[in-house]
């Protein structure tokens, strides 16, 4: 059976018919931002944050944080141009999320078009120095992907 990967909404939904524990990521070329949120697709909290390295290194990593968390489904954000159309960086990410497809879980690629920026203006607002914005950007990205990803799925539902 081949894994799900989609930006469609409705077939990521369907084939999590009874919701679970998603993760969002964030995939950046140096790191990448975790998310998790509840069962129940209510709210997306940050997790932490891995630093990239050997990419066998980093999949054995997310797939055990995936199985002790109790993952059904993963969301990764799809860093498109302004105009909708793809980017080098969209490129990354579809790859990223192929070379994690074989983990079993459904895969859904959603925009996250201005969630860095979004979550630096917040912590910009709220204070943070440079160095505590560096520790808590990427994470909140991924929980900011997954927050939209979640009101995005459960819309009209």
């Amino acid at each position: 059976m081949t894994t799900l990967l989609t930006a469609d909404r409705a077939a990521f939904r369907e084939a999590l018919p009874q919701g679970g524990r998603l993760l969002g990521m964030d995939v950046g070329t140096k790191t990448i931002g975790l998310a998790l949120c509840d069962a129940g697709w209510s709210i997306a909290s940050p997790a932490h944050t891995v630093s990239r390295g050997k990419f066998s290194k980093d999949k054995i990593a997310l797939a055990a944080f995936m199985e002790q968390q109790q993952v059904k489904g993963v969301v990764i954000g799809l860093p498109l141009n302004l105009d909708g159309s793809e980017s080098p960086r969209s490129q990354a990410s579809r790859a990223f999320a192929r070379n994690i497809a074989d983990l079993g879980l459904p895969i859904f690629l959603w925009d996250e078009r201005w969630s860095t920026q979004a979550v630096t203006r917040t912590l910009l607002e709220a204070d943070a120095s440079r160095a505590r914005r560096e520790e808590l950007v990427d994470k909140l990205a991924a929980s900011y992907i997954l927050q939209g990803a979640i009101d995005g799925l459960m819309a009209g539902f």
